[in-house]
Parts: C-alpha cells; sequence; structure tokens
C-alpha cells in the first residue's frame, strides 16, 4: 500500500484472525472466518470473507503445519464458517487504495500458496477438497479451483464466479483463467460467458459446465463432504500413526538493514541498492536416520534452510521494493553438505523427507520468481554444492574467482545428483537442464563430473558459471557488473528477467505466473482499472467506470 506497513510472514495458529482448524484423523478442515476488522491494514473492512495479503499468510502457514505438524492428515477440507459466502475473493477496497508494487506481490503470493495445494497433492500424497458452502467469487473461486475436487451447495442461491473482468476491469490475478482452461478443461465458449458475467453459475449447470465436480442438496451436503474427503484419504501414502515436527518460532533478528537467521543472513546496502544473501552450511555430523530428523524437529538443517531462506526471500520481495539486485553467497563443508543430500535421496521416500524436499522444492521456486536481479558470487570459503548448488544455477549470473596459484584457498563448486530433478522449476525441468536446453552433450558432461569439487576453471569450461576472473580482476569486474546492473530499469530487468529465466516448457503454473507478469501487471497500471474513474476506484462508490475504449 501506499504506507505500507512492514509485512511479517510468520505466524502461528494462536495467533490467527481469520482461519480456524480442526482436526478429525486424516481429515483436517480449514474453515473460513474472516475477521472483517482484521485486515493487514487501515482502510477497508473484510467482509464477506473476502482477503488480503494477511489472511493468506494465515493460510499459508497453516497448510505448512498441516504437512509438518499432522503427517496422518491425507485429506484437507476447506470450507467457510459464515452463512451463505464461501469467500468473495480478494477484497477489492484494499486493492482500491494499494500500491501497484502491493497489488502484484499480493497477487504473486497467493498465487504460490495456491500452486503450493497443487504441489503438495502431486508429491506428497495430501489431497484437498473445496466444500464450497455458499457465494464463492473471483479470488474465492479461484482457491477452490486449487483443490483437487470441489463440491458445491445446490441451495438455488450458492454460485461460483469470475466477476472480475466485468465488475473491476482487472483479471482473476490468482491463476484463475488458466485453471478453468488448463486443469478443469471448460470449454472455450462456456469460460468466456463465465468470465464475462458477475452472477456465476450455480447448481447442475456448474456440474456441467465442469465448474465443479459435484453439487449436493443442503440436507446431505456434510455427509457427501466427509464422504468424499475420506475416499480421497484412503488413496494418500500419508503416515497414519507417525509423530510430527512442531514448526517452532524462527529465531531472527530484524534490523534496519538486515535480517539474520541461524543459517541466513540478508545485509542491504542501501546505497548501492543491493542485498547479499549469504546462506551457510550445515555445522556438525547430520541425522542419518529417519527417526533422528524427527528427533532434530524444525532444528533439522534441511528445513531449517527452507524455513529461514524462504522467510527472507519473502520478506525482503515485500518490503524491500527498491532493493533490485540481491547477491546470492554461500560458506561451509561442502561435505557435510552433500552428506546430507546423500541422506535425502536414501530415504525421499519417508513422510518427513518428501515434505523437507518439497519445502525447498517450493523455496527456490519462490527465487526463481522474485522480479530481482539474481547474481551468485563464489568466494574462498564458498559451499556451492548439491541443494545450495540450486542458489547459484537460479541465478541471472554467477562469477567464480579464479585462483591458480593457490589451490587451498580457490573457490570449488560440487554437481550432486540433487541438481537432476530433485528441486525441479515451475516448468517441470531442473534448473541444469533449464541452463543448457536440455541439451545431452552438456548434460553428460556435467554428469561425469558428478560429485568432484570443480574449481573455476573447470566450471566454467562445463559452462556452469558465467565468469572466472582471477583475483587482479575480480573486485573490478564484480563491481562494474553489479553498478551496471543496477543502473538499468528495474521495469524492463522484470521483463527480461522472467522471460530467460523461463525459457522451458509451458505448463499450467508458467501461464499462471506468466499471465500475472504480463497482462495483470499491465492491466494493474492503466486508467481503465485505476484510474480515478477506473473500475477498481469507484467499485462500491454508486459511480459507473469511465473506460478509455481505445483498444491497446
Amino acid at each position: 500500500m501506499s504506507t505500507a506497513p512492514r509485512v511479517d510472514y510468520q505466524t502461528h495458529p494462536a495467533q490467527y484472525r481469520h482461519w480456524k482448524l480442526k482436526f478429525e484423523g486424516p481429515v483436517a478442515t480449514l474453515v473460513a472466518d474472516f475477521d472483517e476488522n482484521g485486515g493487514l491494514a487501515p482502510g477497508y473492512k473484510l467482509k464477506l470473507n473476502s482477503y488480503d495479503l494477511g489472511v493468506d499468510i494465515e493460510l499459508n502457514d497453516a497448510v505448512q503445519r498441516i504437512r509438518f505438524e499432522h503427517p496422518e492428515v491425507r485429506t484437507v477440507v476447506v470450507t467457510s464458517a459464515k452463512d451463505k459466502v464461501f469467500c468473495s475473493g480478494a477484497n477489492i477496497f484494499m486493492l482500491g487504495v494499494s500500491s501497484h508494487a502491493w497489488k502484484v506481490n499480493f497477487c504473486k503470493f497467493t498465487n504460490e500458496t495456491r500452486n503450493g495445494l497443487e504441489d503438495s497433492s502431486a508429491h506428497s500424497g495430501l489431497k484437498f477438497l473445496a466444500a464450497v458452502n455458499g457465494a464463492c467469487a473471483g479470488g474465492g473461486y479461484e482457491l477452490a479451483l486449487a483443490c483437487d475436487e470441489i463440491i458445491l451447495v445446490d441451495d438455488r442461491s450458492s454460485a461460483v464466479s469470475l466477476p472480475e473482468v466485468p465488475l473491476l476491469g482487472v483479471l482473476p490475478g490468482t491463476g484463475g483463467l488458466t485453471r478453468v482452461t488448463d486443469k478443469r478443461r471448460v470449454r472455450h465458449d462456456l469460460a468466456d460467458i463465465f468470465c464475462t458475467t458477475t452472477e456465476g453459475v450455480r447448481g447442475q449447470k456448474a456440474k456441467d459446465w465442469r465448474l465443479v465436480d459435484e453439487i449436493a442438496k443442503p440436507a446431505v451436503f456434510a455427509q457427501k463432504v466427509q464422504e468424499r474427503a475420506l475416499e480421497l484419504a484412503a488413496k494418500s501414502d500419508r503416515p497414519a500413526g507417525a509423530q510430527g515436527v512442531a514448526l517452532t518460532p524462527l529465531q531472527r533478528k530484524v534490523e534496519a538493514d538486515a535480517l539474520r537467521y541461524g543459517l541466513v543472513t540478508v545485509e542491504i546496502e542501501r546505497a548501492k541498492r543491493t542485498a547479499t544473501f549469504t546462506v551457510r552450511g550445515p555445522a556438525g555430523v547430520p541425522p542419518q536416520q529417519p527417526d533422528e530428523m524427527v528427533a532434530a524437529g524444525a532444528a533439522w538443517y534441511p528445513l531449517q534452510l527452507a524455513r529461514e531462506l524462504e522467510d527472507a526471500i519473502l520478506s525482503m520481495r515485500t518490503n524491500e521494493l527498491d532493493i533490485g539486485t540481491w547477491l546470492i553467497k554461500t560458506e561451509g563443508d561442502a561435505a557435510a553438505l552433500l552428506a546430507v543430500d546423500a541422506t535425502l535421496l536414501a530415504h525421499k521416500d519417508h513422510w518427513l523427507v518428501r515434505e523437507t524436499i518439497g519445502y525447498l522444492r517450493r523455496t527456490f521456486s519462490r527465487l526463481d520468481l522474485s522480479s530481482r536481479s539474481l547474481f551468485a558470487l563464489i568466494e574462498p570459503g564458498s559451499c556451492f554444492a548439491g541443494t545450495l548448488l540450486e542458489l547459484a544455477l537460479a541465478c541471472d549470473r554467477s562469477y567464480m574467482l579464479a585462483l591458480p596459484d593457490d589451490e587451498a584457498r580457490a573457490p570449488k563448486i560440487t554437481v550432486g545428483e540433487a541438481n537432476f530433478g530433485v528441486y525441479p522449476m515451475v516448468t517441470g525441468q531442473s534448473r541444469l537442464q533449464r541452463r543448457f536446453y536440455d541439451e545431452a552433450p552438456a548434460l553428460g558432461a556435467v554428469r561425469a563430473r558428478l560429485g568432484e569439487a570443480l574449481d573455476a576453471d573447470a566450471a566454467f569450461a562445463l559452462g556452469l558459471v558465467t565468469s572466472h576472473p582471477d583475483d587482479i580482476d575480480w573486485a573490478d569486474e564484480v563491481r562494474i557488473a553489479i553498478e551496471e546492473r543496477v543502473a538499468m530499469s528495474p521495469d524492463a530487468l522484470t521483463g527480461m528477467e522472467a522471460n530467460l529465466r523461463f525459457n522451458g516448457p509451458e505448463n499450467m503454473f508458467t501461464r499462471v505466473f506468466g499471465r500475472l507478469t504480463a497482462w495483470q501487471n499491465w492491466i494493474f497500471q492503466r486508467p481503465n482499472a485505476v484510474g480515478e474513474k477506473g473500475a477498481l476506484k469507484v467499485y462500491g462508490k454508486g459511480d459507473k467506470a469511465a473506460f478509455d475504449w481505445n483498444r491497446v
């Protein structure tokens, strides 16, 4: 927002104002009961279960806790406590008073949260069932769309709708258009009608058009939801009797120009408009067996890493808009890190390991999707190996110091098995596949050096780093590259980076984010949406939007 508060992405069920969590054996129920006076900032009320970023921060936290603290849960039912209302979508008054950057970051985070539901369904056996027990509009229907199945109450009034185009002059911002076609396969002409009417579609027509999976009369709605939730749970392999891992509060210190965690530090140089992320490798001997990992809990290295890095990325993304270049560094013992990777791969089917790999996969994806320039700096003491090498592979450029006359100090990188698809991008490709366009000779050459500590010359020869200056040229080359980057238009860089980073195959997720970046980003700046007489500005005031009728 124009006077946005600092956003904290950490919360706890005891602090929730909008969601209630219930657990019954293999079924968890997430109940939407949004506090209309609980907006993240002043200036609007969250009426009719309309939501803002604070609501989705709680939703993200709740799903994480189900993943890790309740491994017995196999199905999550998403429903509402409000009478006749499931969710009316993003709060329009919040959008109307928000800055452009706030709106886009809000949409990006809600997209990632909804994509995370589908990620857990695909990879972790956690299924989601939307029990739509009232009006379901805009972002509310987009939340339902992200679930595996939708059951709509057939009460002659409850409907699903995506009214953003006719009502607000914008697009369904969290994947609505994409999921209607790519996921639910609603016929094109029917989708066109659906997305250009405000009243929505209800009852049998909603099922016939594939907008929902089932309908149920009010008298049998709860029973049908419970039966289907248990049927979905029966298909899952999440363990019934496993001990969960408590997601204890992060040990974090927020300073004026830094974020400090146990494994991650972010230091901001405001005059240079850069931030340096330093990620540390594991210390000591890591747990080798699943029961030891569970006992370590939230302090288990890869889980702690995922949580801290995610929080740092989200905090910097939302709270430091003018810090446009992130410098990525690592430090630590590569051998210890590769030992952690070996344990992850050896026990990848254990529920905690699987969930942790998923958490890392989604966190690295947040880095890919951040509209920031990313440069990796590989220096003496670096630990770019295996899982942490993904950080360098995610960057737009990587600079590696060459010290041919000082073998002991020369930084090394190590490609591990984890780099060949354990953490795919939203395209479904590994970052190595993306880097080399899936070309067999280049990938084969890298695989031939698997597990080998590669110095700057070897890494450069394999195409794994962008540049490998020696100690005479290092300081000037890196400084000039960063200064040049910082001086360029951030708008042009955002568009360029997104185009170059996602050069792989298209799928539903790439289209969701591509449409957000290109189309919604553009529409959010057009006077037809946000001008003084734009649809977002006049909504709820009794005035009619004044459109510029020129097609652009």
